[in-house]
Parts: C-alpha cells; structure tokens; sequence
C-alpha cells in the first residue's frame, strides 16, 4: 500500500458565519460524496463576527482528505478551514458521561477503575455510577472497554473539540 492509498484520520476545523443552514450543508457535502464523519462539534465562537467552529474527524486517503478540505473552502459562509492534524500541532479533547451498573466487586472495580483515568463521579445511586471523562478519544475508548465488563450501560460523548497550538489564531 503506497502513502497515496493510506487512509489515516484527521481532525478538520472550519470557521463559519453563524446562521440557519449552515451545518446542513457542510453535512451535505459530507454525505453527498459518500464521506464519513467520526466526529462533529459545532459552537458560537464570536458573538461578535456571528462566528462558529465546526470541528469534524473523519477519515480518508491524502486525495480525499485534500479534497473535502478544497470542497469545504468553496462553501460561501466558510471563512477559513485548516487541517489540524498536519498544518499545526493541535490540542483535542473530548467529553463523556459513562453510566455503569453493578454491585460488589464489580461496583469497587469500577470506581478504582475511575480514579486511575481521572475519571469523576457525577452521579451514583445504590446500583450505579456516571462518571465524567474527559481526554483523547483514545483514553476514553480504552475506558469505556474497561467498563463493558464491569457493567457498562449507556455512553453519551461531545466529539471532538480542537484548537491550534501556539498564539496564532484561526
């Protein structure tokens, strides 16, 4: 398989006007060309310039990853895109609410299981925890499948949040 062919993740984020219809068509390139999107956040970032951030991880050789950034760069209320998984060092952070259920062993496994990932509990009833977990998408995968045997029952996650390293702005 040459580099042209690998298909490797990134984490995309895009600078739009703040008005009605602008996600949809952003999601619309998206799913018109067939593309998957692993990740999606989108929020005001100046209330000012009526500014929001979509935030998007997907996937995709170099060609396609080249390609919806282009495409995304010709919407019209698209001010800037940048690839920060290659253009710039980048901070990512996700959010999830974990909510598992057990007794016993299980239940003290489960919160010891908590305190080595920094995990904090937002919630406990006699029969389960929800636990607040924030980090990589990696860190909260490998939480989460810990979790699966010790009675996990319900995941929410944010998506991906991102931002640039460094003073520049986008």
């Amino acid at each position: 398989m040459t580099t042209q062919d690998q298909i490797n993740t990134h984490t995309i984020s895009v600078l739009v006007d703040n008005e009605a219809g602008v996600l949809a068509r952003v999601i619309g390139l998206f799913s018109g060309r067939g593309y998957n999107i692993d990740s999606l956040t989108v929020a005001e970032v100046d209330d000012g310039a009526h500014t929001s951030r979509i935030t998007v991880v997907t996937t995709g050789t170099p060609m396609v990853i080249e390609q919806i950034k282009a495409q995304l760069g010709r919407l019209v209320p698209v001010h800037r895109v940048v690839d920060l998984t290659v253009e710039t060092d980048s901070v990512e952070r996700e959010l999830a609410l974990i909510k598992v259920s057990g007794k016993g062993e299980a239940r003290v496994e489960a919160l010891r299981m908590s305190e080595a990932f920094r995990a904090r509990v937002v919630d406990a009833t006699p029969d389960s925890f929800v636990f607040e977990l924030t980090g990589r998408t990696e860190k909260i995968d490998a939480f989460i499948g810990l979790m699966r045997p010790l009675g996990l029952k319900e995941v929410s996650r944010t998506g991906v949040a991102a931002i640039a390293r460094g003073a520049e702005a986008m």
